[in-house]
């Protein structure tokens, strides 16, 4: 069963999240829902959950077809975004290749495959004592953050702080994992090109 703790947590990521679709549609080319386009390819956000105590979110990008001209081909793709994503800071909980098939309207198959990450986060990484300390005393001093939500679920100026940490970190955190998506996709397009 969640936790109070765990139900406020994943608000805020999920809050956080929206935030950065947001600020990564407005960047790049806007789709429907929560993508956007940057370079030829689809890249989308999913929302927060909360699972076993810990924040979880996906990542995917679509792996350029028009560019990629056999399931070989696609596979290498693949391999070659989960060889990159391994090595790095924020290394995702799972990487998996998925392929959907999308019918709008019942009139047209279309087959799309995707690199898709899976980020998992405890709920105590979300947030640093030291940071939450330093902002509250702060605001108690009369120094007021208008980033810091006036929460009624925190009964406290130091929880309302804590949520807004929260939110803030899972919105770096995700922009982090998906600059190292873009970054990815364009190394393994140039090696295709090269």
């Amino acid at each position: 069963m969640p936790t109070l703790k765990g139900l406020l947590f994943n608000q805020y990521a999920a809050e956080g999240l929206s935030l950065l679709v947001e600020e990564l549609q407005s960047k790049y080319t806007a789709k429907k829902g929560r993508r956007f386009n940057h370079n030829n390819v689809t890249y989308e956000i999913s929302r927060s959950s909360l699972n076993q105590g810990a924040i979880e979110y996906e990542i995917s990008s679509k792996i350029p077809e028009d560019e990629i001209k056999n399931p070989k081909e696609m596979q290498a793709y693949f391999q070659q975004i989960k060889k990159i994503l391994s090595k790095g800071k924020l290394k995702p909980e799972s990487v998996e290749m998925e392929n959907i098939v999308w019918d709008s309207k019942k009139e047209t198959e279309k087959k799309r495959d995707y690199v898709k990450l899976l980020y998992k986060f405890s709920l105590d990484d979300l947030f640093d004592d030291q940071v939450v300390a330093e902002n509250h005393k702060n605001i108690m001093a009369g120094q007021a953050d208008p980033k810091v939500p006036q929460s009624s679920s925190a009964f406290t100026m130091a929880g309302n702080v804590v949520l807004a940490t929260v939110r803030d970190t899972i919105q770096n955190i995700g922009r982090d994992n998906v600059n190292s998506l873009i970054e990815a996709n364009k190394d393994v397009k140039a090696g295709l090109k090269g």
